[in-house]
């Protein structure tokens, strides 16, 4: 096995026995993403300097003696709106494709704490609203798997990374299914923590009330090394809290006696055949090694997508407002040819050009639900059906621990499909919203795969790597573990049995 291709446990304790150094493991991923990162574009920009002096300081630790964190010299990826200091941030947007952060987000500090190296910054859609990496103004991020498909957004280059073997883990955003949807299309492993468990300060605000940073690795493992570093309060997140229950890095797959909720209304009309059957195939295996398996239901379900398509629109409306192109970021003053009559002018054509197609949809959307006579029939309705979900999971809750659900209704769709029918593409989120609007904590897994060409397990020559799950030439699907607060002890539990069948 490749250096790039361990996990961050393996690496590890590769690096405590000095079998390798960080700098080889950090040279390792780069050479891949040079090798493979022509093909996938899950990176926007590369910190290869900074992260060979990143990974030398490490070494001359361990060469001294000094005891090290699970992390210390361990190559990730950072998607590109969560800030580095000094570090070009773009959230995927021409509005700041020269934007130089002035500060380090909270997540950035404490990785640096514990000496993670920072690869480069991973592709998104533009600020995070999309669900194929399609909409980001450097261009689409392909699947690993296939590089005809897309990796599901809006953290693809993050998931992409991860499962091409580019880097050990990786950081991404999810507000509503961004991180948990292109785990389930890459094969990789992503948690979206209860709202509040890790600060968003330093993550360029989309949603303010959905927006979650998490992690994505190759195993659940993995998964519970990188959270139990970046959750805790922070003063500058004033939603933030400090976690009730401990994440402990060794995780049990002993789920005898878990009770878990099957809830009716994600296996209806709309799911893929070849999906819903895997999920099932997994509780019977589940309910084979121990676990308690019951129905259960979520009556508002199906208003979740609806309710999620006004709340999110209308905070992204607020938000990016700030983009003006006066106080920072693309502008159309820095253009001699552009003739701008007055500031009000400057404000409107520097958005017009700063800013992509899906992110003025969903700003027009925001305003226009927010606006006189609109915001008590779109907004304040929406935020009482938020409230009937919440209660929903509030009651399923007091009879199971933790919830299973089809991550995806299908499995990762052709690059272009979907890109011009808004509507269609926002149907990808239809599993994971509800969890955003609720605040809880979600993780999507691998699970058994299907192929997408009937081609019996031959490889496909668009393949890029197998990576954490299946064989190449198939796609994967994955598989959603919802838990009640703070309660990821449990799902990271479940998922590890999930990971273990």
């Amino acid at each position: 096995m490749d250096l790039n291709e361990l996990t961050i446990r393996e690496a590890h304790e590769g690096l405590i026995k000095k079998d390798f150094s960080s700098e080889e493991l950090v040279r390792a991923c780069l050479a891949q993403i040079k090798d493979k990162d022509r093909d996938i574009h899950a990176f926007i920009s590369l910190m290869e300097e900074s992260a060979l002096e990143q990974a030398r300081a490490v070494d001359e630790k361990i060469r001294r003696g000094e005891e090290i964190s699970f992390l210390a010299g361990i190559p990730l990826a950072i998607k590109d709106n969560i800030v580095i200091k000094d570090t070009i941030s773009t959230a995927g947007s021409r509005i700041l494709e020269n934007f130089r952060s002035p500060y380090d987000a909270t997540v950035i500090k404490k990785l640096k704490e514990v000496d993670a190296v920072f690869l480069g910054k991973a592709n998104l859609d533009e600020f995070a609203m999309g669900s194929s990496t399609e909409n980001s103004y450097f261009g689409p991020t392909r699947n690993p798997r296939d590089l005809e498909r897309v990796p599901g957004g809006s953290s693809g280059g993050s998931a992409a990374a991860v499962a091409a073997d580019m880097c050990l883990g990786a950081l991404g955003s999810d507000a509503g299914g961004s991180i948990r949807q292109p785990a389930s299309f890459c094969g990789v492993v992503g948690l979206k923590p209860t709202y509040g468990r890790v600060s968003r300060s330093g993550l360029m605000a989309m949603a303010s009330s959905l927006d979650q940073i998490g992690p994505i690795s190759r195993s659940v493992e993995d998964m519970a090394l990188l959270l139990a570093v970046i959750e805790g309060k922070d003063i500058l997140d004033s939603t933030s809290l400090e976690p009730m229950f401990p994440i402990e890095p060794e995780i049990s797959a002993n789920i005898q006696n878990l009770k878990i909720g099957i809830a009716k209304e994600y296996f209806t009309k709309g799911i893929d055949k070849e999906v819903e059957k895997n999920i099932r195939n997994i509780i019977k295996e589940l309910a084979n090694r121990g676990a308690k398996i019951e129905e259960v239901s979520l009556p508002h379900t199906k208003y979740a997508l609806a309710c999620y398509y006004i709340i999110m629109p209308a905070e992204v409306s607020a938000n990016l407002a700030r983009y003006d192109g006066i106080r920072y970021g693309y502008s159309v003053t820095q253009n001699s040819k552009l003739k701008t009559q007055n500031l009000f002018d400057v404000y409107l054509k520097s958005r017009e050009r700063g800013l992509g197609n899906e992110v003025r949809r969903r700003i027009m959307l925001g305003t226009y639900t927010l606006s006189a006579g609109y915001y008590d029939a779109y907004y304040l309705q929406a935020q009482k059906v938020r409230t009937l979900i919440k209660q929903d999971f509030t009651k399923v809750f007091k009879k199971v621990d933790c919830l299973i659900t089809p991550t995806t209704p299908t499995t990762a769709f052709k690059l272009g499909e979907k890109i011009t029918d808004p509507l269609t593409m926002y149907l990808s989120d239809i599993y994971t919203v509800s969890v955003n609007l609720a605040g809880l904590p979600a993780i999507s897994v691998p699970c058994p795969v299907r192929n997408p060409d009937n081609s019996g397990g031959r490889e496909t020559k668009n393949a890029i790597s197998n990576g954490a799950c299946g064989q190449i030439g198939k796609l994967p699907v994955g598989l959603q573990i919802i838990g009640n607060y703070f309660r990821e002890d449990q799902i990271l539990k479940l998922a590890k049995a999930v990971e273990s069948i």
